[in-house]
């Protein structure tokens, strides 16, 4: 008897499908024709590991077929309480407020280990606090919003410029290395951590008027 899924047209697409990563690694495609070659480093949130396993795979695609010239290190980042690579082990019951990384068992766990030590990178945990100082400062700097799990590659990223405890300190990198972020999901696919943090938040009904009066358009 065939699947529902099956009959229907329809698969899955999350981290399980290997498909996934075939479309995933384009993006390395992207980042290297417009920056003219592939970054020095490359710094990922991680939860099921496919975007680590997949940006991984499009640099040495290209690298191979000669459209770069060099690979980055591949650096990922878990969060403190669900950070089952970090720890070399299966978290039972995974704790952040990062959803989309809130994993005890990545899907693509062997895949990252190996682009991880492949491009000499490193894997590495950030705090819930930090996370979110991370999503707050990229909104009021960058104007980009996104969600905590996206912004743990912003978090990771501070933690290389200044913590002693680093697993890969900036301060051991060339003058004028090239870095990349990948920061994947919108803000408004998970705000309920950040509403919390925002002070006299007021929430307004879902019409482009009340937005904008909000806004003070």
């Amino acid at each position: 008897m065939r699947e529902l899924g099956e009959s229907a047209g329809f698969a899955i697409v999350n981290s399980i499908n290997p498909a996934r990563i075939a479309g995933q690694k384009t993006a390395a495609f992207e980042i290297v024709d417009v920056m003219g070659d592939a970054p020095d480093l490359h710094l990922l949130p991680v939860g099921n590991a496919g975007n680590i396993t997949a940006y991984w795979a499009g640099y040495r695609e290209f690298h191979a077929h000669g459209r770069s010239t060099t690979l980055p290190a591949m650096i990922g980042f878990q969060a403190a309480e669900a950070a089952p690579i970090f720890h070399n082990r299966v978290i039972e019951e995974p704790e952040t407020i990062a959803s989309a990384i809130r994993i005890g068992n990545p899907a693509s766990w062997k895949q990252a280990r190996a682009a991880i030590e492949e491009s000499k990178g490193g894997i590495d945990i950030v705090t819930d606090a930090e996370i979110i100082e991370a999503q707050m400062w990229l909104a009021r700097h960058e104007g980009i919003f996104v969600e905590p799990a996206s912004a743990t590659a912003i978090a990771g990223m501070f933690k290389c410029c200044s913590a002693t405890d680093a697993i890969f300190s900036f301060k051991n990198i060339r003058e004028g290395s090239r870095i990349v972020c990948t920061v994947t999901g919108h803000g408004l696919k998970d705000p309920d951590a950040l509403r919390d943090k925002i002070e006299n938040f007021q929430p307004v009904a879902p019409k482009i008027d009340n937005v904008r009066l909000a806004l003070g358009f």
